[in-house]
Parts: C-alpha cells; sequence; structure tokens
C-alpha cells in the first residue's frame, strides 16, 4: 500500500513523532490519520520504554531567572549524544524546564515529572520528555535540578 504523502506530512505536523514512526503508523492503519494518532502512542510507547535504558552521556545546563530577579532555576537535561543535545527543539526544551522549576517547587526529579505542565495544564512534565524522547530518537531524561528563591 502506498503512503499518502500529504497525510504522512499532516501526522508528522501535528505529532512531531518522526517520519519513519509516522510513516509505520499510516502503513498500519491503511492511511486512516485519526488510527494512525492512536497507532503513534502505542508505537511510541514501546520506542520510549526501549530507549528508557539506554546511557544519557550528554546534554546541556538551562537556566531561568524570573523578571523580578529574586527566583531563579537550574536544570541538567540529559541526552544520548551532542547531536540531538545541540539541537534548537533540545535546547527549548530545557529552558522550559528551566522557567517551570523556577514557577513550580519540586524536592525531586519524580516529582517534578508529575507535575502539570505550567503552559498547558492538560500535559504533565513526564509528557514533554516522552515527546522528545520520540522526536529525537533518543533516551531523553532530567538528571537534577535547583531553584533558588530570594532569601530562602
Amino acid at each position: 500500500m502506498a503512503i499518502d504523502l500529504a497525510k504522512l506530512k499532516a501526522l508528522r505536523e501535528k505529532t512531531d513523532v518522526s517520519f519513519a514512526l509516522c510513516k509505520k503508523a499510516l502503513e498500519e492503519t491503511d492511511n486512516d490519520l485519526e488510527k494512525a494518532v492512536k497507532k503513534l502512542q502505542e508505537l511510541g510507547g514501546v520506542k520510549i520504554k526501549e530507549k528508557s535504558t539506554r546511557a544519557t552521556s550528554d546534554g546541556g545546563l538551562f537556566t531561568y531567572v524570573h523578571h523580578n530577579k529574586k527566583i531563579a532555576a537550574m536544570v541538567e537535561l540529559l541526552s544520548e549524544t551532542d547531536f540531538v543535545s545541540g539541537n534548537k527543539d533540545f535546547q527549548a526544551l530545557g529552558q522550559e524546564l528551566a522557567l517551570h522549576v523556577a514557577s513550580s517547587p519540586a524536592k525531586d526529579v519524580a516529582e517534578l515529572l508529575e507535575q502539570e505542565y505550567v503552559r498547558d495544564p492538560s500535559k504533565k512534565i513526564k509528557d514533554l520528555i516522552k515527546e522528545a524522547v520520540l522526536k529525537f530518537g533518543e533516551n531523553v531524561k532530567i538528571n537534577r535540578f535547583v531553584r533558588w528563591e530570594l532569601g530562602l
């Protein structure tokens, strides 16, 4: 069966998942866009689980200082390779995570992952990480973070 390229492009734009995974989802759903989105969730869960055990030896430190200069945060976001850690979308994710940490205190990474994302409460921080794993095709994880508040 031939893949409908317009649907492939639409699925990729809608989900931000790799072309290869989008193509596989469309193949398995006979080019049905709605079914392909659901299929991607299934395939994505398997891919995330596979990648979660892979070593993350690269990444970056990301900071955010609130405009009043009274709250700051730093996040260590890891990836498998410098190719991904140098990617502008990885960099943007790191900045967003630092902003979130400044906005929503958490005592550890496990608690942070369960928090609702400040810019989109329909998602949790762990959902952003899962999306990044699917987008980059590598294991991505928050290794540690710190939040400072003036006087505390």
